[in-house]
Formats: C-alpha cells, sequence, structure tokens
C-alpha cells in the first residue's frame, strides 16, 4: 500500500515544500496538489518536481472542463519531463458551481468528456497525429467551424513515457465505472471501507470488465485524517467542517454529489437536515449534525489498534494508495506520522 499525503501549504507554500523533503525520507509515496478555484496547480506541482527528487507527484485534481483536452495532454508530458517520469495526472469533473459559476462554461456532459479527454491525452503522448472525432471534441475542426486551416499535428516533443497514469476522481455510479474502465487510478471522496463494495462494487465490476488488459490493476486512492494516540479523538472535530461543507453546501438541491453520497451511505435524514441548514447559512448547526460514526469509520484518528484496524479493513475493501492528512502539533510529529503509517501499511 502506497502512502501520500494532500498538500496542505497554509502556512506558506515554500515553507511547506521544503519540508516535503522529510516527508520523502519517511517513506511518502506520493503528494497531491489540489486546484479548484484557488492558484493553479501546475505551478506548484513544478516547483515540486524541481525540490524533490523520487516522490510522486499528483494533480488532485485537474477540471476537465478548465483546459482544452490537448493542453491537459500537453501539461501532463511537460510535468512528467521536468520530474523525470514522476507524475500523475489527476482528473475530475468539480462540480456546476466551479465550472459555471468560476470559468463560464457549461457544465456538460461530464462522463462523455472525461472519456474523451483520456482518449485524446493517451493519443497525444503516443505522439500520433491528432485526428479525433467524438460527441464533445474534435480535432482539427470540421469543415464549416473556425477558419478550415486547421491540421492534424502530433506533440514536438518526446514524451517520457508514452502513457502517463491517469486517476480520475469519482463517486457517481456511472462515472466510477468508467475509472475502473479507463484510467490506472481511482480517487473516491469520503471513502467508507465498509460500504464501498455494497456503493460502488458494481460500478467497478463493470468498468473492470471492459479494463485493457495492460492498464494493470486498478489503483483505489482513499483518503482519511491521520492521529495515533490515546488522546487524539477530539481530533475527529476538525473534520466536521469540512464534511459539512461537501455534504450541505457543495451544489444545488438535487445537485450534490456528495449529499448522494451519504445517503448512499445510509444516512439520508442527516444527508437533508444539513444541507437544509447549510443552505440556509446555519454552518455550526450542519456542521453539528455530520455523524460521528461516519467521522470515525473515514478517518485514521485513534489508538495504534484502532488505526491497524482501519488500515486493515482498507486493504480488505480494495485500497492501493492511502492518502493521509498527518495532525500533528509540529512539522517533526508530522513527519513521524508518516514514519508510522508507513510501518503499518506496510
Amino acid at each position: 500500500m502506497r502512502i501520500g499525503m494532500a498538500l496542505n501549504y497554509s502556512g506558506g507554500f515554500k515553507e511547506t515544500v521544503a519540508e516535503l523533503g522529510d516527508y520523502e525520507k519517511a517513506g511518502l509515496d506520493i503528494v497531491f496538489v489540489a486546484e479548484a478555484y484557488s492558484f493553479d496547480a501546475v505551478s506548484q506541482m513544478g516547483y515540486i518536481a524541481a525540490r524533490t527528487e523520487r516522490l510522486e507527484i499528483a494533480s488532485g485534481i485537474l477540471p476537465i472542463y478548465s483546459r482544452t483536452p490537448a493542453l491537459l495532454a500537453m501539461t501532463a508530458a511537460g510535468m512528467d519531463y521536468v520530474s523525470d517520469g514522476r507524475f500523475t495526472l489527476g482528473l475530475g469533473a468539480s462540480g456546476p458551481q466551479v465550472i459555471e459559476g468560476f470559468h463560464g462554461v457549461p457544465y456538460t456532459a461530464p462522463l462523455g468528456r472525461t472519456r474523451e479527454v483520456i482518449e485524446i491525452c493517451r493519443q497525444v503522448w503516443r505522439r500520433e497525429r491528432l485526428q479525433y472525432e467524438g460527441r464533445h471534441y474534435t480535432m482539427p475542426l470540421p469543415p464549416g467551424q473556425g477558419t478550415g486551416l486547421g491540421k492534424p499535428l502530433k506533440i514536438i516533443n518526446h514524451p517520457v513515457r508514452p502513457r502517463i497514469p491517469i486517476v480520475v476522481a469519482a463517486i457517481g455510479p456511472k462515472n466510477v465505472e468508467l475509472a475502473a474502465e479507463l484510467a490506472e487510478g481511482w480517487e473516491p471522496i469520503f471513502y467508507l471501507p465498509e460500504k464501498a463494495a455494497d456503493v460502488w462494487g458494481a460500478s467497478l465490476a463493470a468498468g473492470k470488465a471492459r479494463r485493457a488488459p495492460e492498464l494493470g490493476g486498478l489503483d483505489v486512492i482513499a483518503q482519511a485524517s491521520l492521529a495515533v494516540g490515546d488522546d487524539v479523538a477530539g481530533l475527529l472535530e476538525f473534520g466536521r467542517p469540512m464534511a459539512a461543507l461537501y455534504i450541505g453546501g457543495m451544489g444545488a438541491k438535487g445537485k450534490n454529489f456528495y449529499n448522494d453520497l451519504a445517503r448512499r451511505y445510509g444516512y439520508e435524514k442527516e444527508a437533508e437536515q444539513i444541507q437544509d441548514l447549510y443552505l440556509e447559512g446555519k454552518k455550526d448547526e450542519a456542521a453539528a449534525l455530520v455523524p460521528n460514526e461516519l467521522l470515525e469509520k473515514m478517518s485514521l484518528i485513534g489508538s495504534e489498534g484502532f488505526v491497524r484496524d482501519r488500515v486493515q479493513a482498507m486493504k480488505e475493501s480494495g485500497v492501493t494508495t492511502l492518502n493521509v492528512s498527518p495532525l500533528g502539533r509540529t512539522h517533526e510529529e508530522r513527519v513521524r506520522l508518516i514514519e508510522l503509517i508507513k510501518d503499518i501499511a506496510s
């Protein structure tokens, strides 16, 4: 099981990247850099590539709507080049509030667009002349569109790898099925190992049935906060506002994928109440209703015995990469947590 970590640079980006070398020495395998509607992830990942040696670097995630498919392919090839083959392209659809509100692009056909983006990226990386006719993307532009001067081109540089690993962030049934069919990895959010088979088992099986053998096994990337000790239970509370934000505020009524997931986990009543309160602006009241059981089972916060049991549950459910958020008061404590979880997961 690989150990990953999401980059959190609230204390300063350059300072955080300088500390990545210690995590690398402690056994950290991969770092994920988010984008959302903050600073772009690519410039930050390039900086990380220059300051690390072994650590794999992944976008977590680049939205499929904010860049053309060819630019996503070029960006991934460039990142793979400057990192000496250490890059993973994390893709996702994000959500309509971000895509239409921040990027001004219609949030249409996320499933079909993801499929076509993946196919186009791999065509670019193989250095084929880019000719693609899909429902959502056509290269070159067909007659009657544009100037008519477009021509099939192939990427000038030779990519370090002809197939850069792709991870798809997905929680909806069809999106998960697509990830299992086409991507090297799948990254769900709010992963509950005891419920994974019930919620996603059929989708994963359907996707894997069409999976090309050369893709190998599906890398399943689960996220969890990490704190080990007999007096750390209170740290679960740090996850409460974030869970409430996603379950309650990341989307409108009927268009919140995370609320749907909480319902599929069996928390229908709580999901509805959290959303109602959050959309009314009552964020604290919404957070108070996030089930303790959900926070606990999604985390690695507790005694060493508890954490070992939870890691085992993750493994048995199919997790192959554990993306942790170490909750230590100091950098040294967080490094020790990475060392410990690396040992537990080995």
